[in-house]
């Protein structure tokens, strides 16, 4: 997730903006949220599946998993409650892929506590990450920096202050050292998807065009 929300940004950068950009919000809801639908029922064999094994460990991914989604689908309504005065189904939609995609490095090393928490704080910190765009003028229609970069690396850094051997023996209890190593680990990520999209976009550029 930081590897694509970093070279979306990057490509974005690269190709520039659209001529118009007045309406780009989803042209059709109901396909947006079962497209949300089928994503949270996939996670969970994408998580769940990557104890590689029918076990204890693998249904402890997918119950964080889910708890993670829900609540940050939640939380993402009761921000734009605040923000625009009333909920909408797309927040609820965005705010649940917020939610998998922030779990999705916790899985496996959290606890049920440690979900509800990266539900609960991934959705403000994604909200605001979106808005982003308008200032700084990107033209990332898709908010894949917004959500899956910015919640990919917040769910890096989260798992450091939040994994417990308790659920993984093999994983380590949250420290300060654990959290600089998944700092460190995010920071490759986006330094080297940066430079490499950068590099591969540019000789596009110059070459075929994009």
């Amino acid at each position: 997730h930081i590897s694509s929300g970093i070279s979306a940004l990057v490509m974005v950068i690269l190709l520039g903006k659209r001529k118009d950009t007045s309406d780009s919000r989803p042209h059709n809801l109901p396909m947006t949220l079962i497209g949300t639908g089928l994503l949270w029922f996939g996670w969970f064999g994408f998580n769940g599946g990557s104890a590689s094994a029918s076990n204890g460990l693998a249904a402890s991914a997918f119950v964080v998993t889910h708890i993670a989604a829900a609540t940050a689908a939640l939380s993402w309504v009761v921000v734009e409650w605040f923000a625009y005065k009333k909920p909408t189904a797309l927040g609820f939609a965005s705010g649940a892929v917020a939610g998998l995609v922030a779990i999705t490095p916790a899985s496996g090393y959290v606890g049920t506590t440690a979900a509800l928490i990266i539900g609960a704080v991934v959705s403000p910190v994604c909200f605001n990450a979106i808005k982003l765009k308008s200032k700084l003028g990107y033209d990332d229609t898709l908010d894949v920096f917004g959500v899956h970069g910015v919640g990919g690396t917040l769910g890096a850094l989260l798992t450091g202050l939040l994994c417990s051997k308790a659920i993984n023996s093999t994983g380590a209890d949250a420290s300060a050292t654990q959290f600089g190593i998944q700092a460190l680990g995010a920071g490759v990520a986006i330094g080297y998807s940066a430079i490499m999209t950068f590099i591969i976009g540019s000789v596009l550029k110059v070459t075929m065009g994009l």
